[in-house]
């Protein structure tokens, strides 16, 4: 057996052994002690936990990286299995930077950027090219960043540059489409009520982050601030932002470096450097104090979310608090918490904990949707595995489960040219080191016990916790203020 052939079986071995840990979660009080995770349950997970392999040494694939004359830095990784071709642009910018009464405008710029087509080509002529060719272009921003992207044939490089380019830097923003994407917008948000996993996590992020700093808006904007943006404000906003030295390239598939870098300068000669000028965002406020909200729906479900603030991206603890929280639950099945609230007690389908990272403090919440009748159980089964982890090391066995799952993971995030590109553009992006990927085995391999303890200590406060609950609560088995004053939100 070849080593290619080899080290594919080792995936699918690696992948079959550990699959209920792979399906990762975005979405009385008696303890009921779980199995300890990795523990072989049944004859055939302990053959195979017998099976004895080398230590996995996988390096991951070399991409150039190569600086413009006008500032635009590009990373490129050839593959010529396939003929295909593409190419994906992150720019900075965001809705962090958008006018809190015009909240919306950079999700409505990055959308119209493609639906308005260009100056020189009207978004009906561009899609009857992109669909000749079997390409696609597609544009959008969100909370912190800005992204391009452009999937095309080989033989159709040169077309599918020439639009690319013409999208990211003449888009059109006729009146029509912008009025158009409102009319889209201003329909979802009156839906949005309807749904209360969604008022779950808007009025969530609301309590969670001061109402003056833009975490703590929606990026799709209000009612009220859709209908203040201009399509004066939506040029502006992108002549500030989408500028060459203020974005990072991405370039795969089958193409030859130095006539693609060619082509690049001759399609975007036009665009030049420029200083961009950034906003000011203010610093999240780090405090925390436990408080209970309350949002009535009728329906017989209850949507709880709690949690407080997080971490950064860039946190030096990154990795040990990855592998805490896929311990407490986000590792599926076999975590803490979905295997209490979900596995032992059936109170809810789905349960899970996460940290969701940004540029300033993110958030670590649970969520779960269980029972109107077993809401008060289900909280209080989440705070009590809080506190555990906090206070018990972990097990031994958790810990190597768990760096076991974050190894086997890691391979598949190289299953394409693509997806390899787009997590060297992102690592540049977030201002991570450049040698990411090629310590990240180790950086998950030296976490200990004595790591998972104290992060957890320093980043979960089950003291301090937020708890906000949508259901009828004249339903709930226990009154929400055993935990505290309830502080009761209207839907507007």
């Amino acid at each position: 057996m070849n080593k290619k052939k080899y080290f594919a079986f080792l995936v699918c071995m690696f992948s079959m052994v550990y699959s209920g840990s792979l399906v990762a979660q975005p979405q009385g009080h008696e303890h009921v002690v779980t199995p300890p995770a990795g523990k072989p349950e049944s004859e055939g997970a302990r053959i195979v936990s017998g099976f004895k392999f080398k230590p996995l040494n996988f390096v991951p694939p070399k991409v150039e990286r190569v600086v413009l004359e006008n500032g635009m830095v590009v990373y490129l990784l050839e593959d010529h299995d396939l003929p295909l071709f593409n190419i994906t642009a992150r720019v900075r910018t965001g809705a962090v930077y958008e006018p809190p009464e015009k909240a919306g405008l950079a999700s409505m710029t990055g959308y119209v950027m493609r639906s308005g087509g260009t100056m020189s080509m009207p978004a009906d002529k561009m899609n009857e090219e992109l669909e000749f060719m079997a390409a696609s272009v597609e544009t959008s921003i969100d909370r912190e960043s800005g992204s391009v992207n452009l999937s095309a044939l080989k033989k159709d490089i040169d077309k599918g540059l020439k639009i690319f380019a013409d999208v990211i830097m003449n888009p059109a923003f006729p009146e029509e489409k912008i009025r158009m994407r409102k009319d889209e917008v201003i329909e979802s948000i009156r839906r949005e009520n309807d749904n209360p996993s969604q008022i779950a996590h808007r009025e969530f992020r609301r309590v969670l982050y001061d109402s003056k700093h833009p975490y703590s808006r929606k990026i799709e904007g209000t009612l009220e601030t859709i209908e203040k943006i201009t399509r004066e404000d939506m040029i502006s906003f992108h002549k500030n932002y989408f500028r060459p030295n203020n974005s990072i390239f991405g370039i795969s598939g089958d193409f030859n470096k130095d006539e693609i870098i060619r082509k690049l300068n001759a399609v975007f000669s036009g665009w030049k450097k420029e200083e961009v000028c950034f906003p000011e965002v203010p610093k999240v406020e780090s405090r925390f104090e436990k408080s209970v909200y309350y949002v009535y729906k009728d329906i017989n479900q209850a949507n709880v979310i709690m949690g407080h603030l997080g971490i950064q991206r860039r946190s030096p603890d990154y990795f040990p608090v990855m592998l805490m929280n896929f311990i407490l639950g986000g590792g599926s099945f076999t975590a803490r918490i979905p295997g209490r609230i979900r596995s032992d007690e059936g109170l809810a389908y789905s349960a899970y904990s996460a940290f969701q990272t940004a540029r300033d403090l993110g958030i670590f919440f649970v969520a779960c949707q269980t029972k109107s009748e077993s809401t008060n159980r289900a909280i209080s089964i989440a705070l009590e595995e809080l506190e555990k982890i906090c206070k018990t090391p972990v097990d031994k066995e958790e810990l190597v489960q768990a760096k076991e799952t974050f190894v086997n993971q890691f391979i598949f995030r190289f299953t394409t040219s693509a997806s390899i590109v787009a997590q060297k553009v992102d690592i540049e992006y977030e201002g991570l080191p450049l040698n990411y990927l090629e310590t990240y085995l180790e950086n998950v391999q030296v976490v200990t016990q004595n790591d998972i303890q104290r992060v957890a200590r320093k980043y979960l406060h089950p003291d301090k916790i937020r708890i906000l609950v949508v259901g009828d609560r004249e339903k709930f088995d226990k009154p929400l203020d055993s935990f505290g004053k309830v502080n009761v939100i209207e839907l507007k």
